[in-house]
């Protein structure tokens, strides 16, 4: 398997986690990115320490507090695949938050270095802008849960629904250098899932001299680390394909540079 991909645990260990990254294991610095499956009634504590966290719940109902906030039996889809926003929470550095599950409860738990400067908060899911990016068979649905038009140190949060046939994160771009105003260098998570879970998803990462080269065949529940590079994904006929995006960097803006090869895909189809 390469080393790109990160899987999922098969049982989830007593706190409920089955997927863990940190920047030690995925050799870069700013954004962690773990999974935790919680049964009615589990609860799961943290301290947030140096790091901001957007807790994404991708399915079920739980109450979420931090040390000065509380929201209650939040979260609404049973599957991601309902393609509804989410309801996600932003906690600040130096806090702390217990998430308590109401039903059986998936969450997502996004990190990046944090300055302590903001509130706890929900971002409910009216809040998430929703649209439709790309056309044809490049068309995919976004859900904007934590853009950088939204307060935060760090973190950039956003999930995205290619359907069977599509293409995403497509014409090829990459944000692996730190050359404002043209580029931002944000190392970037992606989190799979593939509906039927049978099914999986194709993901290219590579860089301008192919020194980086790989094609990865993803599955239900893995994640892909993009520490640069282009990075494309593709859901094959007959699977839906749902990611979840956490990027960080020294700057917190998304400014992305195309593979200039295939640039003219975002020509109209009458000036290509």
């Amino acid at each position: 398997m390469s080393e790109l991909i990160v899987p999922s645990r098969k049982q989830p260990l007593a706190d409920g986690n089955v997927l863990t990254i940190t920047p030690e294991s995925a050799g870069w610095t700013y954004v962690g990115f773990s999974v935790y499956k919680l049964e009615a009634g589990q609860t799961l504590k943290k301290a947030t320490g140096d790091k901001e966290v957007c807790l994404v719940l991708l399915t079920g109902r739980g109450h979420v507090r931090t040390e000065k906030a509380s929201f209650e039996n939040i979260g609404q889809r049973m599957s991601v695949f309902e393609k509804i926003p989410p309801y996600s929470v932003y906690v600040p550095s130096q806090d702390s938050y217990e998430i308590e599950a109401v039903t059986t409860l998936e969450v997502a738990v996004c990190e990046a270095p944090g300055q302590g400067s903001l509130e706890a908060r929900l971002i409910a899911p009216e809040q998430v802008g929703v649209e439709i990016r790309g056309s044809g068979n490049m068309e995919r649905q976004i859900h904007n849960i934590l853009p950088e038009q939204e307060p935060a140190d760090s973190l950039l949060v956003v999930e995205v629904f290619t359907p069977n046939g599509h293409w995403s994160s497509y014409p090829p771009h990459k944000h692996d250098r730190d050359a404002l105003p043209e580029e931002s260098y944000l190392e970037e998570t992606y989190y799979f899932r593939v509906e039927p879970e049978q099914g999986f998803a194709l993901q290219r990462v590579y860089t301008d001299d192919l020194s980086l080269n790989e094609v990865l065949a993803v599955k239900n529940e893995e994640a892909v680390l993009v520490p640069k590079g282009y990075h494309p994904v593709s859901a094959p006929p007959g699977y839906e394909v749902y990611y979840l995006n956490v990027m960080a960097g020294p700057t917190r803006t998304w400014k992305f540079h195309n593979d200039p090869n295939h640039a003219w895909l975002m020509k109209p189809p009458s000036a290509r």
